[in-house]
């Protein structure tokens, strides 16, 4: 989870995502931001992302991306 909180961190380096529980509803990330994390995540680990995949129950908090990551095979440090 290191990995994707740095990820994040360099989007957004003012919050900690360790404390939200919904990135999205906290104001934490935007639309914007949410399409940079995506083009991050694929670059960072060698994925492909759909479209319809890109919801804001796949990215409200850690446990949800990290679910997304394990469902594309993600098994490095997450």
């Amino acid at each position: 989870m290191k990995k994707v909180i740095e990820i994040l961190k360099e989007i957004r380096p003012e919050f900690d995502f360790t404390k939200s529980e919904d990135f999205i509803a906290d104001g934490y990330i935007d639309s914007f931001d949410l399409i940079t994390f995506v083009a991050a995540l694929e670059k960072n680990y060698g994925i492909k992302i759909k479209g319809t995949e890109i919801v804001p129950e796949n990215f409200c908090n850690l446990a949800a991306i990290t679910g997304l990551l394990k469902g594309h095979g993600v098994t490095d440090e997450i």
